[in-house]
């Protein structure tokens, strides 16, 4: 076995699968939920994104060298929008239904929780004072977001 062949985590398409399939459905009443997109209209665009991303996780299992997952699943979405590949108006067109903020909170939400032992353990060492150091490290990014947005409004007359 070679390095490069040892450095390439192995993917499960089966568990892919099926976890693509909770989040695409979490998504999906996401999508419907804030920008009020009906199911019915969105979930063929969902399924085009399902699609999208197991080619590319085939690929990346079975491909010649590696790259990351989500580099061949982003080269396959990209060549399946070109301009001049046939159908590429269909995939656009229901692609378009889907609310890509909508997907983006249930990867967001995992990704808060996916803490690794790792982590704790360095949450532990580092005792209260991180708790401290955190919540005024969000204190200065609410204040600091709030400023700008308040000098951005003024300077346009809004307030």
């Amino acid at each position: 076995m070679t390095q490069a062949e040892a450095e390439r985590p192995t993917i499960n398409l089966l568990d892919h699968a099926i976890l693509l399939v909770v989040v695409l459905a979490i998504a999906l009443i996401g999508n419907f939920v804030g920008p009020d997109i009906p199911i019915l209209d969105a979930l063929p665009g969902m399924f085009i994104l399902y699609v999208i991303t197991m080619v590319g996780l085939v690929v990346t299992k079975y491909a010649p060298f590696y790259l990351p997952s989500v580099a061949w699943i982003s080269l396959v979405a990209i060549l399946v929008t070109l301009p001049w590949i046939p159908g590429q108006e269909w995939l656009g067109g229901h692609l378009e239904k889907v609310d890509f903020l909508a997907l983006a909170t249930p990867v967001l939400a995992y990704a808060g929780l996916a803490i690794t032992r790792n982590e704790v353990d360095t949450f532990a060492r580092s005792g209260w004072k991180i708790v401290v150091v955190a919540l005024l490290v969000f204190l200065g990014s609410y204040v600091s977001s709030a400023a700008v947005a308040q000098a951005v409004l003024t300077l346009q007359g809004e307030i």
